[in-house]
C-alpha cells in the first residue's frame, strides 16, 4: 500500500479506553502493520487514553505484546513505531482530562500542517453518549483544521429506542460523515469478496431471485463459551451480541440490489432499502419463526445469574418482502459452546422440477453455494455430476476456491485505513442501525415474553439444540463447514 499523504498532513489516532483488550489484540497490531507497510501519512502520532496508572514506556511495552502475538514484525521496527505512541492518564468525559489531551496533541502541529484526528472510542457502551457530549463541549470536533473522525465499536444501542437515543446525541455534535459506526466483520476478505462475487459476474445474477433460490442460511457459530464475559452476554445474548449487527449486515450485503456506484452512500442505500425491505414480526410472530437455547453450565460462570434466561444459541427465520425475494426465507444462526468455529453464507437453488437420473439419494442435491467467511475463507459451489462407469448415475461435486492464507490480514486494519481514507463503505449508517433493531426488538421482546417460546438446553461442543434442525422442517438441513452428507 503506497503513502498517499502530503508532506503537510498530520494524523492522531486517540484510543479512548487504551488499557483495554481490544486495543492490545486488534488496534495497536493493525495500526503497526499499517505504518509498516507505508499506508499511514508520514506524520502520525497515536495516544492511549485511560484511567490506568501508566507512563509512555510501560503503555508501550504493553502494547508490544499483542504485536508480538500477532507476529506481524520484529523488535526493532516496533520500537520505531512505539516512538510516535504516548500515554495520558485521564477520562474520556472529564474537561480537565480532554483540555490536556487536546493541547498534546495540538503542541505536536505546527501552523503549516492540518491537524487531522481519529477518536476512536474503544469504550464501554455506557461512555459512548457522555464522551461525545464532552467532546463536542471542549471543542476537539471542530473540523476547522482537518477533520475530525469518530470511530464507535458496537454494540450501538441495546434497542431502538436506545439506538435513536445515541444517534440524537452523535448527531448533535458530529455531521454523518464524520461518524465511522464499526462491525469488524464487514472488514473481512471474504465478506468484501461477497460484494466483487455478485457485481463483478455475470453467471450468478439471473439466478440470485425467488424463481432460483430455495432458501439462504446465514451462520456464525463459536467453539469458545463467554470466555470471561459472562457479565455482559448475560445481559446482551445472541440477539444482541451477533443478530442486530454482524448477520444483518451479511443479509443485507446477500440481498441488496447492484449499487448504482462503489461509492459509500450508494452501497449503503441499498443495504438500508434491503432492511427496510425485512418483514416486522410482533412479539409471537417472533416467538414462532425463531428457536433459543443455552448451553449447559453457563449459568455455573462468573457473571451469569443462576436463573439466567439468556439464549446462547439462536435461529431466527425472516422474509425479505421485495420482489427478488418475496417467498425466499433468509435463516439466521449464532451460538456458543458448539462443535466448531464456522462463519458462512449458504445459498440453496431450488432442485430440478423433475428428476430423470438415477441419482445416489432419492433426489437429485440441490446446488449449493457457500461462502465461507472463516475458517478455510473461500467459495464452495456444488453441483450434480455424472457418476462414472457405464450406468447414467448422478453424485454432487464441489468447486472450491480458497484465500491464500497469506492474504487474510485482520479486519481491523482494513477498516482503520478506510477511516482514516474517510471511506465510509464498510461503516454502518445510522438509518441501517435502526432498522436493524426494528427487526430484532421483537426477538428479544418474544423470547422474554411468549410462551411460544422455549429456552432449550443443548451440550457443550454440540451442534446446539436439536429443536434447531426441526425448525428447518423435514426437507432442509443446515449446512456448516462439515461435509455434507450425501
Amino acid at each position: 500500500m503506497a503513502n498517499k499523504a502530503q508532506d503537510n498532513e498530520r494524523l492522531t489516532v486517540v484510543i479512548f479506553g487504551a488499557s483495554g483488550d481490544l486495543t492490545h489484540r486488534k488496534l495497536a497490531p493493525a495500526l503497526f502493520h499499517l505504518y509498516k507497510t507505508g499506508a499511514l501519512p508520514q506524520i502520525c502520532h497515536f495516544v492511549g487514553v485511560a484511567r490506568s496508572e501508566m507512563d509512555d514506556a510501560s503503555f508501550r511495552e504493553s502494547l508490544y505484546t499483542g504485536v508480538e502475538e500477532a507476529e506481524i514484525g520484529k523488535y526493532g521496527e516496533w520500537a520505531e513505531f512505539a516512538s510516535r505512541i504516548s500515554y495520558i492518564q485521564g477520562s474520556s468525559t472529564d474537561a480537565e482530562s480532554l483540555q490536556r489531551i487536546d493541547s498534546a496533541v495540538s503542541a505536536a502541529s505546527t501552523d503549516s500542517a492540518r491537524d487531522d484526528r481519529i477518536y476512536y472510542l474503544a469504550l464501554a457502551p455506557h461512555l459512548y453518549a457522555p464522551t461525545l457530549t464532552a467532546l463536542g463541549a471542549a471543542g476537539m470536533l471542530d473540523q476547522a483544521n482537518g477533520f475530525r473522525r469518530v470511530v464507535i465499536e458496537k454494540p450501538f444501542g441495546t434497542d431502538l429506542a436506545s439506538a435513536q437515543k445515541l444517534n440524537e446525541t452523535v448527531h448533535s455534535v458530529l455531521q454523518e460523515s464524520q461518524v465511522f459506526r464499526i462491525d469488524h466483520y464487514l472488514g473481512k476478505e471474504t465478506v468484501q469478496n461477497l460484494l466483487v462475487f455478485r457485481f463483478a459476474n455475470t453467471i450468478f445474477e439471473p439466478v440470485w431471485n425467488r424463481n432460483y433460490v430455495d432458501h439462504v442460511q446465514i451462520s456464525v457459530l463459536e467453539s469458545v463459551d463467554t470466555a470471561g464475559r459472562g457479565e455482559y452476554y448475560d445481559e446482551a445474548g445472541v440477539l444482541r451480541d451477533m443478530m442486530q449487527s454482524h448477520l444483518l449486515q451479511l443479509l443485507a450485503l446477500v440481498a441488496m440490489e447492484p449499487p448504482a456506484t462503489s461509492t459509500a452512500n450508494a452501497l449503503r442505500n441499498e443495504k438500508a432499502k434491503v432492511l427496510q425491505s425485512v418483514r416486522k414480526y410482533n412479539i409471537d410472530q417472533a416467538a414462532e419463526n425463531s428457536v433459543r437455547g443455552q448451553y449447559q453450565g453457563y449459568r455455573d460462570e462468573e457473571g451469569v445469574a443462576e436463573s439466567s434466561g439468556t439464549a446462547t444459541f439462536g435461529a431466527i427465520r425472516l422474509q425479505v418482502d421485495n420482489w427478488r425475494w418475496q417467498g425466499v426465507p433468509f435463516y439466521l444462526r449464532s451460538g456458543k459452546a458448539l462443535q466448531s468455529k464456522v462463519s458462512e453464507i449458504a445459498i440453496q437453488f431450488r432442485p430440478p422440477p423433475h428428476t430423470i437420473f438415477e441419482t445416489h439419494g432419492p433426489d437429485v442435491t440441490p446446488n449449493l453455494l457457500r461462502i465461507a467467511i472463516q475458517p478455510h475463507e473461500g467459495v464452495h459451489l456444488t453441483f450434480e455430476n455424472k457418476k462414472p462407469g457405464t450406468r447414467m448415475g448422478t453424485a454432487p461435486e464441489t468447486l472450491e476456491y480458497h484465500f491464500p492464507p497469506q492474504v487474510i490480514r485482520d479486519s481491523y486494519e482494513r477498516l482503520l485505513l478506510d477511516a482514516i481514507e474517510g471511506d465510509q463503505s464498510l461503516f454502518t449508517r445510522s438509518d441501517e442501525i435502526e432498522v436493524s433493531w426494528e427487526i430484532i426488538d421483537p426477538f428479544v421482546n418474544g423470547w422474554h415474553n411468549s410462551l411460544k417460546s422455549q429456552l432449550y438446553a443443548y451440550g457443550k461442543g454440540t451442534r446446539g439444540p436439536k429443536a434447531a434442525d426441526e425448525f428447518l422442517g423435514p426437507v432442509r438441513k443446515w449446512h456448516d463447514d462439515r461435509e455434507d452428507e450425501g
